[in-house]
């Protein structure tokens, strides 16, 4: 107690001695008090307000990460706080002043409890004596926290009996002529029910309603919150303000009710001062779309269900022995792994064990009786992989060990395949590391294995097993285009389709593409990457509705994703930095069109290896690009494109037959790397099993 005396009792006493000497009144100098510490802490509350605001601003970036890395804590962690640091955020400022007004409020505590030391300044042996002789009239050998206030007390009550004390006169004379009454409530007191002090805590709790009140309704954070937030915060408050002016000094009840009326105040002048209309876009801002009740009600209804499933699959998963198991982050995945089953189930008796996070994935369509389907969502596939006990796991998800998917800690010597979703470079397109922890790569072309073999150098790795298999999707597109039917368009097909990550055309300069190809003689599709629609509805929206009036037979946005057909029969994509652009042009042999948005960059540490990303050698073999200031030649080098189509054909045959391996070819040289790899595996098991039985038997026969 002696040190928080020093430490915050002495200077906040010097500043409510002022406050008194300036009033000579008790009441009036806590008022004083508190306006005062308002002013010495509003650049503070003006510090908080620009970093609220600058929150606010944020929130929708801040929401995009979240979205963009759903299922990954630690780097959606990450990336906010490298935002944080790009916006000069702080987390501590917001709540600096709050911090402060702990100290404030113990200080004073310390000040109304001691006011023969703070507002009088009687010295420490002056005040020893009258304690004593406080607790020899009134038979108490502990006075506790309220010493001084007792000291107070017996003074005004029966001064004669401390004229016994030498050179106390002048201090009794003090102590007499000090009030500490107001409104007729005696401050230094604790509330008493029965009496009129039972108003501090009432108007206490009634301060702090009025003040969540307006909080709510003006603070820039305040009112960003929701329902729940909003009341269950004004409740505490209000529950914690009555409470709280219950069990201290009414001098300390009267300073809780005037700061909560300054602080009104203070959220005013801080909204003037900065005023968060100018500097947030509220209209514009991308927001989630409201649901209905009964919206809410089937939503709520349907992760039920899908949690009941979740529970269910994983019993029968783990009931199950099996050898190959393909992990799939959603329904749109399949189609990565659809070839290399396609041959596996033909060629072999293993039976596939499919899991899914997409309640809704395609795979539950499959009747096929050797795929057992399993939905596990993203939260329960933590715990679940690291029980994994399968020989072998095939997946599209990088990344592992590195955030939440572990490797198993069931089963030690589960081999871990890594087949990319993609036609791109490894060491742009993923983040550092991200295929460290994997035994065995799916190649689809020479870059591939020589990124990889470069980075194991590059970091001291083990060398992992590289399968030539190139890409089975390319193949199946490949098929598709070549029993579509040639069409010759009278006006020619562009398709617009962006990659979802940040930059992307849609966000970053959908409006100057548009203003240059509309209306110019083509028939333009958009559409937008599925992870973009399920992931920013909002966004989506607010496109749907700006080009409202210019859809039609020339401009069509496209968010059926059922069919790939209009992606197939176009005759010019423009991209960004998204992979269709590889598979369009090497499906179609047609030319694509890249906008050179900032570059999507995984692995900000690409450049550590010699080998130079195929998603920047490419874009000028298969095609041209066009940076974002130079939009206005659009037009220009589409004519180009689509009048030298022939020219394109050849070179971008050859570019897929120098990149591709296995081209027409590839589920069948991953297929038989799994079925043997299998065999081998299970063969190994059963030799174990059998020295293990022999070993046994041996032993018994010694017995």
């Amino acid at each position: 107690m002696d040190f928080l005396n020093l430490i915050l009792g002495v200077p906040l006493g010097y500043l409510m001695k002022a406050c008194y000497l300036l009033c000579r009144d008790y009441g009036l100098a806590i008022l004083l008090f508190t306006l005062a510490t308002k002013i010495i802490l509003f650049p503070l509350s003006l510090l908080s307000q620009k970093n609220s605001i600058k929150m606010v601003k944020m929130q929708p970036m801040l929401d995009d990460i979240k979205l963009r890395y759903e299922g990954n804590s630690e780097l959606i962690m990450q990336e906010q706080k490298k935002l944080y640091k790009e916006e000069k955020y702080s987390t501590f400022a917001s709540i600096l002043p709050l911090l402060l007004q702990i100290p404030i409020i113990l200080g004073l505590i310390n000040v109304i409890y001691n006011p023969l030391q703070h507002l009088l300044h009687l010295d420490a042996s002056t005040i020893n004596a009258l304690v004593i002789k406080t607790q020899e009239l009134s038979g108490v050998r502990e006075l506790g926290t309220g010493a001084q206030l007792a000291v107070m007390e017996m003074v005004k009550a029966t001064p004669d009996a401390f004229a016994s004390l030498a050179n106390i006169g002048e201090a009794i004379a003090q102590i007499q002529s000090m009030d500490t009454m107001f409104l007729g409530i005696n401050l230094s007191a604790i509330p008493v029910i029965s009496s009129i002090t039972v108003l501090i805590p009432i108007l206490s709790g009634v301060s702090a309603l009025l003040l969540s009140l307006e909080q709510n309704r003006v603070n820039v954070l305040q009112r960003e919150q929701g329902v729940i937030g909003k009341w269950g915060m004004t409740i505490f408050l209000v529950a914690f303000s009555t409470y709280f002016a219950f069990i201290v000094p009414n001098g300390i009840g009267v300073y809780w009710i005037a700061g909560n009326i300054l602080s009104i105040l203070v959220t005013y002048i801080c909204n003037i001062v900065y005023d968060p209309k100018k500097y947030i876009d509220y209209e514009n801002r991308s927001q989630k779309p409201k649901l209905t009740r009964e919206e809410k009600q089937i939503l709520c209804e349907k992760k039920k269900a899908a949690r009941q499933q979740e529970r269910r699959d994983s019993q029968r998963f783990f009931s199950t022995k099996k050898q190959l198991v393909f992990y799939s982050e959603s329904s749109g995945f399949y189609k990565y792994f659809e070839g290399f089953i396609d041959y596996i189930l033909r060629n072999s008796n293993l039976t596939v064990h499919y899991v899914t996070s997409d309640i809704n994935d395609q795979i539950f369509n499959n009747q096929d009786p050797r795929i057992e389907k399993y939905y596990i969502g993203p939260r329960a596939l933590i715990a679940f992989m690291m029980k994994m006990d399968a020989d072998m796991v095939v997946m599209t998800m990088p990344d592992l060990e590195k955030y939440h998917i572990k490797r198993s800690i069931v089963k030690k010597d589960v081999e871990y395949v890594y087949t990319d979703h993609g036609m791109g470079s490894f060491h742009l397109m993923l983040r550092e590391g991200a295929l460290d922890h994997f035994d065995t790569i799916f190649c689809y072309g020479p870059n591939h294995i020589e990124e990889v073999r470069q980075t194991e150098e590059a970091y001291g790795l083990p060398p992992k097993k590289l399968v030539k298999t190139g890409f089975p999707l390319l193949d199946t597109l490949l098929k598709s285009v070549a029993d579509l039917k040639e069409e010759v368009h009278e006006k020619k097909r562009i398709l617009i389709a962006p990659s979802w990550q940040k930059d992307n055309l849609l966000e970053y300069c959908l409006d100057d593409i548009l203003s240059q190809i509309l209306h110019r003689g083509y028939q333009i599709i958009l559409r937008p990457h599925p992870e973009f629609i399920k992931r920013f509805p909002g966004k989506m929206k607010a496109i749907q509705t700006r080009y409202a009036d210019e859809v039609g037979d020339d401009f069509i946005i496209e968010t059926d994703f059922s069919s790939n057909f209009t992606v197939y029969s176009s005759d010019l994509v423009i991209t960004d930095w998204s992979s269709i652009a590889n598979e369009f042009s090497y499906a179609t042999k047609r030319p694509s069109l890249f906008i050179n948005t900032p570059m999507k960059i995984m692995n900000p540490n690409y450049k550590k290896i010699a080998a130079v990303p195929l998603e920047i050698t490419l874009r000028d073999k298969i095609g041209m690009s066009v940076d974002t200031d130079k939009l206005d030649t659009l037009a220009e080098k589409i004519d180009y494109l689509l009048s030298h189509r022939e020219e394109y054909r050849q070179r971008i045959t050859e570019v897929m037959e120098t990149y591709m391996f296995n081209i027409g070819d590839s589920a069948r040289a991953g297929g038989e790397y799994i079925i043997r790899t299998l065999e081998e595996k299970r063969i190994e098991r059963e030799k174990e099993e059998q020295e293990y039985q022999q070993l046994l038997a041996e032993l018994n026969r010694k017995k």
